[in-house]
């Protein structure tokens, strides 16, 4: 029986690999979970293999956090220790993590076949670790799975053979709608105290919080949005030191709480009137839930989400003016979603890694 070993390593990669374990389990094939614990504590990882059923994983790792090239090296050398001894005939990776890109070293050097759930996507932004490890990942992937026609037409320019490259939709979109019906907006709206419209904001890129000077624009335009409806921030304690010196928290309409668990977080997402990010998986989610999204940065790499979603890029000096046009205009009734983000993704992803270690469907599925 074919071995295939799924590596997740941070709180984005989790959502998307549980539609594909799911759906591969109807197959002929052995499968390992590997959690490199890239990111390591409950409200960053284990809650999420609670609350979307993934059983414990088969092996942690526990390499914790570090700065990339140590996080990279200490995973791969994890993994080169565990891929030799139980020999995988796939490789499956999710995302555009430094667990991600490790695992791709690894399994191209020991020469294991190897799949990335999430192929193509490019913000063409090489200051972003993220984009980096995109690139490099896809270049060594075997199969390269794909959630939009703009990644297939990346990998095409890239030079990438077709046959490499499936369209297989969003697994990510696939468990949203699994649990939609668990999003609790009401809930967690009674549990934060909130009241009247509120503002999400996710912010944590480098290009927004790493420089003193772009942390003194943030801060002034997040106090603008502040000032028109209340801002609750999901923050890590770890996280706030250098926002709290720039006087981030220095308004009545700031509301920082802890990381949530993913239904809490996507109830808070849910219920509210706009959502400002840095982050990729949230420019998705809120395309699906039609919550507008604000995504502060130059660019971004799910640009689907724009002409087929909710998503629009702002700046810094920009952004209180949009979420004012966004407020005034109050929730879409009706907008475009991207083809393929239909919740079946995970059927469509497991028929490929089953294709291609030649393994049928088990006999009771």
């Amino acid at each position: 029986m074919s071995l295939v070993v799924h590596v997740t390593g941070a709180r984005p990669n989790f959502p998307k690999a549980a539609p594909v374990l799911e759906a591969l389990a109807d197959y002929d094939v052995e499968q390992l979970l590997v959690h490199t614990g890239q990111h390591y504590d409950d409200a960053m990882s284990d809650i999420f293999f609670r609350q979307l059923g993934i059983a414990k994983p088969d092996v942690n790792l526990g390499v914790g956090s570090g700065a990339h090239g140590a996080q990279t090296a200490k995973v791969m050398i994890a993994l080169e220790e565990l891929f030799t001894q139980r020999r995988p005939d796939l490789v499956v990776v999710y995302g555009d993590v430094n667990s991600t890109v490790a695992a791709a070293l690894v399994a191209a050097k020991l020469g294991i076949t190897f799949a990335h759930v999430e192929a193509g996507l490019r913000s063409f932004d090489l200051t972003m670790p993220e984009e980096i490890n995109r690139m490099v990942t896809d270049r060594l992937s075997d199969l390269l799975l794909t959630t939009s026609t703009d990644a297939i037409a990346h990998l095409g320019n890239e030079g990438t053979d077709p046959d490499r490259i499936h369209f297989v939709g969003n697994p990510m979109i696939d468990t949203l709608l699994k649990h939609r019906d668990r999003f609790d907006a009401a809930g967690v709206r009674e549990q934060l105290g909130l009241e009247g419209d509120y503002i999400v904001a996710t912010l944590h890129r480098p290009g927004n919080v790493d420089d003193p000077a772009d942390v003194r624009e943030l801060v002034a335009a997040v106090h603008a949005v502040a000032d028109q409806a209340q801002v609750v921030i999901p923050l890590h304690p770890r996280g706030r030191a250098r926002l709290e010196e720039a006087g981030f928290l220095d308004h009545d309409g700031m509301r920082v709480i802890d990381p949530l668990g993913y239904l809490e977080f996507m109830g808070l997402v849910r219920g509210a009137a706009a959502v400002v990010t840095d982050s990729g998986g949230v420019q998705e989610e809120t395309t699906i839930l039609g919550v507008p999204c604000l995504t502060l940065r130059p660019n971004t790499e799910r640009p689907v989400t724009i002409t087929h979603g909710t998503n629009q890029l702002v700046t810094r000096q920009t952004l209180p003016d949009r979420v004012r046009e966004v407020l005034a205009a109050g929730r879409l009734e009706t907008w475009p979603t991207p083809p393929l983000w239909d919740g079946q993704a995970g059927p469509r992803i497991a028929a490929v890694l089953a294709g291609s270690v030649g393994a049928g469907r088990r006999a009771e599925a």
